[in-house]
């Protein structure tokens, strides 16, 4: 089990490549305050000095350190220096550059620091990878975090506390990550931010580890055994004390072994019976063993993961597409698609099937059965006009002479004015249908055919040739409904079957009221003088003649005759002004007969004009841009003067294909890895 460390190594070295934290690998994350010793545990497990030293926040950037184990005699030559060591470093950033100084190494920490973080004592969320190989280290993967603060000092931001805070969050709420907080001896174990910050994403404790340091430092009388015992804040995977070096022996660089003989003199002599299970040697071992465990216990579902994103990269890359090789043959089968992909959308057939909305031809058949059906439906064939207007019409047809009869033309007059309201709607019908039509351009560009998203200006070529088309189609549809209309208003056909029925059993309905009414008429009256026993049609004649008088001027009294003279001469310009009356029972009978001739031959037209207008739209527009789209494409852009210009790829797509090949191929690598794992029964 030992070499599930290596492992890890391996995928971290894979994802590495790809600059990619995809999978979160298991690992040992560091958190404490500052100064709380954390950089000086971290050298202990090392075992050299390589970490920036000072005052106030040093770690301002996430270190990854992969601490490799190598056998003795493994000794690597540094080309640059010419120089043989058993231990060296190398940093991601630099490539394949080899270090063997740790002086140089902890310059480098320093210089990659500021240059990303700059020198205002900032942080930065960007990690800083570095691999230490060492016959004396023990295989681990740990991050170095920066320390938690409370107080922005000097130039650093007012909200330091809340960018550290979240920066170790981010890497602890990895369930991956062991976290090993540190917190000094000299400090109370009850007030430790460390611990806090660690419960807050590892509530049970599960895979927290604390570590207690500065052992030697507590205050005389007092010693840390009720904490080291567990007995103050208990901690599942246990604490840890270890004793770090002091500022003076930093200073006078007092070897890290030195130390570590110091430490176990120091423990054998506070802490003899707690000695062999603290100290840096016995938390080196501890965090191999627990991340041994934790990598067995995290492979199984790493494994699920790494082929799921295989997967989705793979699908990913395959959306990409390949690089173009023969530009003709690419763009004729590009267009081709587009445009089958465009009236399978009509039809109904697409591959990619809506489910948000109604599109394509649904929504077509929609606006021809729902909304325009039911905008005709709710014409009135009367709206508009009233019982003024209607008798108005009458007279007005009738010329000079009374009538006996209604006036036919008063009737076309009417029913024209009518039906050339059915207009508007189905001009409206049109206008919906052919915005559809532009919606499903835009419907197959992100749906059907992703390939158009890797050549811009072929898929703006595309979306200009197709718009042209329907707005060529568009004023010939218009011309076709209107004519609809104008083909109604040219002729009215009285003799229509289904209006000669309506005007039957109406003819038929007036002739009953009139034979009801003669019954009702007394008996002392005689049956030819009845028409003319209605003297209200004589009041209301009179009525009309005195509103042709000036005022104050009166009509020829009874015993007037023709050459009597008038008391005022009669102004004959004055035209009438219909007012609100009561109509004769003549009148009544004449305006209800043509509201509903109107009505009966309106409905007729209307029910014409619902079933011809779609017919005209798919044939002049719908039918026609189907026909012709594949055509028209081919003969716009399937030019040789066109190709390279239409085959350029957006500038980040051959970038992201590239970053999506890199990736599947990590991916790839990393399942291999782990296979090896199995053949090898390790797990």
């Amino acid at each position: 089990m030992e070499a599930l460390i290596p492992v890890i190594n391996k995928l971290q070295d894979v994802f590495n490549t790809v600059g990619s934290d995809i999978i979160q690998l298991p690992q040992i994350a560091v958190v404490g305050t500052q100064s709380s010793g954390k950089s000086s545990v971290l050298e202990s497990l090392v075992g050299r000095d390589l970490l920036p030293r000072g005052t106030g926040i040093v770690t301002r950037r996430p270190l990854i350190l992969q601490l490799v184990h190598v056998d003795p005699g493994d000794a690597r030559k540094n080309d640059d220096c010419g120089r043989e060591g058993e231990e060296w470093g190398k940093f991601l950033h630099t490539k394949a550059m080899i270090y063997t100084d740790f002086d140089d190494i902890r310059q480098e920490i320093e210089t990659e620091t500021e240059r990303v973080s700059g020198n205002n004592k900032g942080i930065s969320d960007e990690p800083i990878h570095l691999k230490i190989f060492s016959p004396h280290v023990v295989n681990l993967t740990l991050v170095d975090l920066p320390g938690i603060t409370k107080v922005p000092v000097g130039d650093q931001p007012k909200d330091i506390e809340i960018q550290i805070r979240d920066l170790i969050l981010k890497h602890i709420s990895n369930p991956n990550c062991i976290i090993l907080a540190v917190t000094a001896a000299n400090t109370d174990m009850a007030t430790s931010e460390a611990l806090k910050v660690a419960r807050e994403v590892d509530p049970d404790g599960r895979r927290t580890l604390a570590v207690v340091t500065k052992l030697d430092l507590m205050d005389a009388g007092t010693d840390a055994m009720d904490v080291l015992m567990g007995r103050v804040i208990p901690v599942k995977l246990g604490l840890i004390g270890v004793v770090n070096r002091s500022q003076l022996d930093i200073n006078n660089k007092k070897p890290v072994a030195d130390a570590i003989r110091d430490e176990h003199a120091f423990l054998q002599k506070k802490y003899p019976s707690l000695a062999n299970r603290n100290g840096t040697k016995y938390l080196a071992r501890t965090l191999n063993r627990l991340l041994m465990h934790h990598i067995r216990d995290c492979l199984p579902e790493l494994k699920t993961r790494i082929n799921v994103l295989a997967a989705q990269y793979q699908s990913l890359l395959s959306s990409y597409g390949e690089p173009v090789e023969d530009q003709s043959a690419t763009l004729l089968q590009l267009i081709t698609k587009f445009a089958t992909e465009y009236c399978n959308t009509i039809e109904g057939t697409a591959k990619y099937i809506e489910t948000a909305e109604l599109c394509g031809g649904a929504r077509i058949c929609y606006i021809f059965h729902e909304t325009f059906g039911r905008t005709l439906e709710c014409v009135d064939p009367l709206g508009g006009l009233s019982t003024i207007d209607i008798l108005t019409a009458i007279r007005n047809a009738t010329g000079p002479r009374p009538s006996l009869f209604v006036p036919e033309i008063s009737f076309e007059l009417l029913v024209k004015k009518q039906v050339k309201r059915l207009e508007e709607p189905s001009l409206r019908c049109v206008e919906l249908v052919h915005e559809e039509m532009q919606r499903i351009i835009q419907h197959c560009s992100n749906y059907s055919t992703q390939e158009l998203q890797r050549f811009p200006k072929l898929h703006e070529a595309i979306v200009e040739v197709v718009t042209s088309l329907l707005r060529k189609r568009l004023p010939i549809t218009n011309e076709m409904v209107h004519n609809l209309v104008a083909i109604e208003l040219a002729y009215i056909n009285t003799k229509h079957p289904d209006f000669a029925d309506a005007c039957g059993v109406m003819n038929n309905n007036i002739e009953e009221q009139r034979r009801n009414r003669m019954r009702e008429l007394p008996s002392a009256v005689p049956r030819d003088k009845a028409p003319a026993a209605g003297p209200q049609g004589e009041q209301d004649v009179t009525g009309a003649w005195r509103g042709m008088l000036k005022k104050g001027e009166e009509g020829p009294g009874p015993g007037s005759g023709p050459g009597s003279p008038l008391k005022g001469a009669v102004n004959l310009l004055d035209v009438p002004v219909p007012v609100a009356r009561k109509l004769s029972s003549r009148e009544q009978r004449d305006c209800e007969v043509i509201e509903r001739l109107i009505k009966s031959y309106f409905l007729i037209v209307r029910k014409n004009i619902q079933d011809s207008v779609p017919k005209a739209v798919m044939h002049f527009l719908v039918n026609h841009v189907k026909d012709s789209l594949q055509s028209e494409l081919v003969g716009q852009l399937y030019k040789s003067g066109l190709l390279n210009d239409l085959l350029t790829e957006s500038e980040d797509m051959a970038q992201r294909r590239k970053e999506a090949a890199d990736m599947l191929q990590a991916l790839q690598k990393a399942s291999q890895v782990i296979a090896e794992i199995r053949e090898t029964h390790m797990w």
